[in-house]
């Protein structure tokens, strides 16, 4: 039998917990923000470390609204796009395991099994744990990979099939932002 009066309270630990957190990484993100320019006379300084400390930038990065795409040009410029492409699927990785952990703290399925159905492509009639589902949906641009870290978490999608397909599609996407403007960049210069 469910204590009703525990499930409450845990899930208002929780919601305290998330919003902590997310209050938190807003301040730093609103920090970082506004010195980008000491971010990257700190980052071109440090050398190898800066490429260690980027990883983290994305863990902020991922667990926010805020994208990862103009952190990936901005050191890109800075690194070049090959190590950049795996600074950045380490990083957005990193981020997405944050997300899937969210998920399954949430363990509510209801508004995103709805969000799902509207999936363009048919993708919200796939199972939530299909390789196709996993990898494809990341790339639907706005809300795609958070959506399919949250959902993942909140289905249970087996973590390793999860982490998997997360690296592949984050590693395609990083390349193609990191090398796509680091181009972009070398076109002005």
């Amino acid at each position: 039998m469910i204590d009703l009066k525990k499930a409450k309270i845990d899930r208002t630990k929780l919601a305290v917990v998330l919003i902590t957190v997310l209050v938190i990484i807003l301040i730093v993100i609103l920090i970082l923000s506004r010195n980008m320019d000491g971010i990257r006379e700190f980052l071109l300084r440090s050398g190898q470390i800066g490429l260690v400390i980027s990883v983290g930038l994305y863990g902020l990065l991922g667990a926010s609204p805020i994208p990862s795409e103009p952190l990936t040009v901005l050191l890109s410029a800075l690194y070049g796009p090959f190590y950049i492409t795996i600074v950045a699927t380490l990083g957005n990785l990193l981020s997405a395991l944050v997300e899937y952990y969210i998920g399954r703290k949430i363990g509510d399925v209801s508004d995103f099994q709805k969000r799902r159905q509207k999936l363009p492509f048919g993708l919200g009639k796939i199972p939530a744990d299909s390789v196709v589902f996993l990898i494809v949906a990341r790339f639907l641009p706005g809300y795609g990979a958070k959506f399919i870290s949250i959902f993942s978490g909140i289905c249970h999608v087996r973590l390793w099939r999860y982490t998997w397909t997360t690296v592949l599609s984050t590693l395609i996407g990083a390349a193609i932002v990191a090398y796509g403007g680091f181009g972009i960049l070398n076109l002005f210069k």
